[in-house]
């Protein structure tokens, strides 16, 4: 900004978008900064105005959702995109944003790294800071998985706390019932909203992605102030989502979510000095795969582990391409195997472009040799044979 440049703040919904702006705007005063936010939520007149103010430079920081990508938004001046919870957008919105601006500088941010995040790391596309400490005071989660044919003895738990004044999540996989196939024993948020609340009566309140975004707001609001205290809810909450004195969190289907969304949506819990529990309601019988997956979470809150272990599960995807999950069928190296030397291999290569970008130095004959059996399609089977 102090350098007459713009940059925008993407995230991938209107809650967590709506934090930041409350956040950054009373820094952003002092700092002499004009931020905006821009949502599905403007509209009209409003939308208008800001569009126009941020092509023409008045608007130093952009926060917003998906709607910072579509055609019409023009930056005077873009230079920096900061994504927040990149696992959360695919290659193409990433790219649609730097394409904003000119060589734009990019910093994303997650809590668990997608699996070609991390690789894209190992080969130096990405630089990376790694903020290992939790905030002070804040207690270890326990992690638990049962199997949903005690749900009851669950729910009962679950009265006992809200009895005691804690405050709980209940994740569904889904908004309402679903006919598609194979899907017939999964939770919908709104049959559970409407079991619990027999239960449990107007302490149970319901969040999830069909709402209008003043409705969540509402329902958010209500369970922040402790008015509503048992939230029923979607992966709507899964990012930004910050409730401190939240201390019990239900995952329903738990087999059903992916490693990095398990572990986005246990961290809604454990935000203040008390101790926390997360449980895992699984439908049996689990697959290899599941298994897996409940084991990894249960057994580690570190983001860059989980990150690694889903490296592993699903593969990296294409580091040139746009898929982010699956095996890219590498011929040397394997990056969940061999990260250590792929990281090594690129310090190297940064080496040799800095020291001897034309490799005539005496310690370039064996590069220099490679490269000229890579062009005759040899160096693969030479490499293979060792």
């Amino acid at each position: 900004a102090e350098a007459g440049k713009q940059a925008a703040l993407m995230a991938p919904t209107e809650i967590l978008a709506r934090q930041h702006a409350k956040t950054i705007a009373p820094l952003a005063e002092r700092a002499g900064m004009n931020v905006a936010i821009l949502t599905g939520r403007e509209k009209g007149k409003e939308r208008r105005d800001i569009l126009a103010r941020l092509e023409a430079g008045e608007i130093d920081l952009l926060v917003g959702t998906h709607a910072l990508i579509q055609d019409d938004v023009f930056f005077k001046s873009l230079a920096l995109a900061i994504v927040d919870e990149q696992h959360r957008f695919g290659v193409r919105e990433r790219l649609a944003l730097t394409s904003k601006g000119e060589a734009v500088d990019v910093l994303v941010l997650s809590a668990t790294p997608i699996p070609r995040t991390l690789v894209l790391t190992y080969f130096g596309d990405m630089d990376i800071s790694e903020l290992r400490e939790k905030p002070a005071g804040r207690q270890p989660i326990d992690t638990r998985a049962v199997a949903d044919t005690r749900r009851g003895e669950v729910i009962d738990a679950v009265g006992r706390a809200l009895d005691a004044g804690k405050l709980v999540y209940w994740i569904c996989p889904l908004v309402e019932e679903s006919e598609a196939e194979g899907i017939d024993h999964l939770t919908n948020a709104t049959e559970r909203y409407e079991s619990l609340r027999e239960r449990f009566g107007d302490r149970v309140g319901l969040v999830h992605g069909k709402m209008k975004g003043s409705e969540k707001d509402d329902v958010m609001g209500r369970f922040a102030a402790h008015q509503l205290r048992l939230l029923v809810a979607t992966t709507v909450v899964e990012v930004g989502v910050d409730v401190p004195a939240a201390t019990i969190m239900v995952i329903e289907n738990a087999e059903r979510f992916g490693l990095a969304q398990l572990h986005q949506l246990r961290g809604r819990i454990g935000r203040g000095s008390e101790a926390s529990t997360c449980i895992l309601l699984y439908h049996e019988p689990l697959g290899q795969m599941s298994k897996a997956r409940l084991a990894v979470i249960r057994e580690t809150t570190d983001g860059f582990r989980i990150a690694e272990e889903d490296l592993k599960l699903r593969g990296e995807g294409d580091v040139l391409g746009i898929r982010q999950s699956g095996l890219p069928g590498y011929r040397i190296a394997r990056p969940e195997v061999h990260a250590q030397l792929i990281t090594q291999a690129r310090d190297e290569a940064l080496r040799i472009l800095k020291e001897d970008p034309k490799l005539k130095g005496p310690r370039s004959d064996a590069l220099r040799c490679l490269l000229y059996l890579y062009e005759r399609d040899e160096a693969i089977p030479l490499l293979t044979a060792g």
